[in-house]
């Protein structure tokens, strides 16, 4: 059966969205199948891997909305193995529209669970926030990934994520675990970076990523031209180190290249 993993962080600007595209494309082009999910009104996810979020008219607002089934939204995409749920901006009504409901927190669970045994791996991308939208996916995940940017102010956040995370564990998903913390814009030209990266490794031990994303303009480049780092150039050290990352997801010893 499928693993469900919710990329979090309720501070905006860390990656997360980056690193949701691109750890369910490099999942995929290791030979896993795998659903990207996007939840994140914005929908940054369904554009950077190559839909056109303003032609969507059915998405994950209509699956949490429970009024059509996950597998009826499902996109294909560029990369075979992977498939895409979508979102759209109808998705920011979903918070008002489901706050009076019963088991609210639980219809993403729901939906998952008719269609988790069809993937290897279900990549959530949760919204900036610690609302309706990201408890959906930390109820449905089995474990989460914390994107934390190497600079000032990175990890004071993680606190309030943390007694979220362990709120959910103990109320509504209390298989929840943190899958890891991953470093990312990391820019070793200065102090800080590696003072966050130390700092994170004393507070986290070995739940840290040996993969550290750094700052990289192809990296940035990408999602403008709708395309996850793996089409848009594959050779350069962002591509190389969510590759990295996503051995480390697998077991796989780094030097085995998932990219042939």
């Amino acid at each position: 059966m499928g693993k469900i993993i919710t990329i979090c962080n309720q501070k905006g600007g860390v990656g997360k969205t980056t690193s949701a595209i691109n750890i369910a494309v490099f999942l995929a082009v290791a030979g896993k199948k795998v659903m990207l999910v996007d939840l994140d009104p914005q929908a940054n996810a369904t554009s950077g891997i190559g839909a056109n979020k303003h032609d969507i008219k059915k998405s994950t607002y209509h699956v949490l909305l429970e009024e059509i089934d996950i597998r009826d939204v499902l996109q294909p995409t560029a990369i075979p193995n992977l498939v895409l749920a979508p979102s759209n901006l109808d998705l920011t009504g979903a918070e008002v529209e489901l706050v009076g409901s019963l088991g609210r927190e639980y219809r993403l669970k729901r939906a998952l669970e008719k269609i988790k045994i069809e993937f290897d791996f279900i990549i959530v991308d949760s919204p900036p926030s610690l609302g309706l939208l990201t408890i959906n996916g930390l109820c449905a995940a089995d474990s989460v990934i914390v994107p934390v940017q190497c600079e000032y102010y990175a990890l004071e956040g993680l606190t309030q994520l943390n007694n979220t995370i362990r709120l959910v564990k103990d109320n509504i998903n209390q298989n929840l675990t943190i899958e890891g913390v991953l470093l990312t814009m990391a820019d070793y030209r200065t102090n800080l970076t590696r003072e966050v990266i130390q700092e994170a490794r004393n507070h986290f031990k070995d739940k840290v990523y040996q993969t550290v994303i750094p700052r990289n303009i192809r990296l940035t480049e990408a999602p403008s031209f709708g395309k996850p780092i793996y089409l848009y150039d594959k050779d350069s050290l962002g591509a190389q180190k969510y590759e990295e990352l996503c051995r480390e997801i697998l077991g796989l010893p780094l030097k085995d290249a998932i990219v042939k």
